[in-house]
């Protein structure tokens, strides 16, 4: 099992989203990453390298990024945000990644 820790930029982010949305998005990051965190399915995906996280949680329109320490079995959140089209957008401004 792996422990999730969530980095400043990660908080930030999940505080700009309604209550409703964060536990919708808090409940999939425990139940879709706390197993397996790099075992690629329909709801994750290996990115390209990019300054932001390694691999993609999709729940619906929002995005979870984060990285995973494999020897010491911890996913780190790194941002959270939503994707419209082929741009992501983290507290309703567009950040290329």
């Amino acid at each position: 099992m792996y422990e999730i820790e969530y980095t400043q930029g990660a908080i930030d982010d999940l505080r700009y989203f309604r209550k409703h949305e964060q536990r919708i998005i808090v409940e999939a990051i425990d139940s879709s990453l706390r197993y397996e965190p790099t075992v690629e399915t329909r709801q994750r995906k290996h990115m390209r390298p990019n300054p932001l996280g390694e691999w993609e949680l999709r729940i619906g329109e929002f995005r979870v990024l984060y990285d995973v320490a494999e020897k010491i079995k911890i996913v780190e959140i790194e941002r959270i945000g939503q994707k419209r089209g082929n741009k992501f957008f983290f507290q309703g401004k567009e950040e290329a990644i």
